[in-house]
């Protein structure tokens, strides 16, 4: 079954490693389906009932983005807020429309790893700071996976440098 993966990027004309990433998303039509929510909705209403559906009809859906400020872009908590829905994705009477599908984050870190940890620039790790992701998809009885990190974007555009995370990011995409 093919892979949902939501492109939340405010700038995805400007991003590097995000457009990489989709592009040879793109090149694997049998295998990923690439939805960009701010190509989607650049007015930021957000179809509902079309978001539901397309949940519904994958069960792995990776939600690609940004680190925005320790968190993601605005129009993803926008999106999670809306369509991740009371009677829907949790309640008595929801059916838990989310439930068992294996969720994780594919995420773009912009400073160097060893600065987020107990000891680095920011105290946390990326896994702390993600935990409300984790919480709200356990909620929702999703199967939440660790997040894929690539980091240190803010200070290494290389070539090299973006192209050494696709396959990194092919492998974390086939072993979800």
């Amino acid at each position: 079954m093919k892979t949902l993966i939501i492109v939340t990027h405010p700038k995805m004309e400007e991003s590097l490693i995000n457009k990489r990433w989709v592009e040879e998303l793109n090149k694997f039509p049998e295998k990923y389906v690439v939805h960009e929510l701010y190509k989607a909705y650049p007015d930021g209403i957000i179809d509902i009932k079309k978001e539901q559906e397309l949940v519904e009809a994958y069960d792995k859906i990776v939600f690609q983005f940004p680190f925005y400020w320790f968190s993601s872009p605005s129009l993803l908590k926008k999106w999670l807020d809306e369509v991740l829905l009371h009677g829907w994705a949790y309640g008595s009477k929801s059916g838990f429309k989310v439930g068992g599908k294996k969720i994780a984050l594919a995420i773009s870190a912009g400073v160097d790893n060893e600065d987020f940890n107990a000891q680095g620039k920011y105290r946390h790790t990326v896994i702390e700071f993600t935990r409300t992701f984790e919480l709200s998809f356990e909620y929702i009885k999703a199967d939440y996976k660790k997040p894929f990190v690539y980091y240190g974007m803010e200070y290494n555009t290389s070539p090299e440098w973006i192209e050494q995370s696709v396959p990194l990011y092919l492998d974390f995409l086939e072993t979800l």
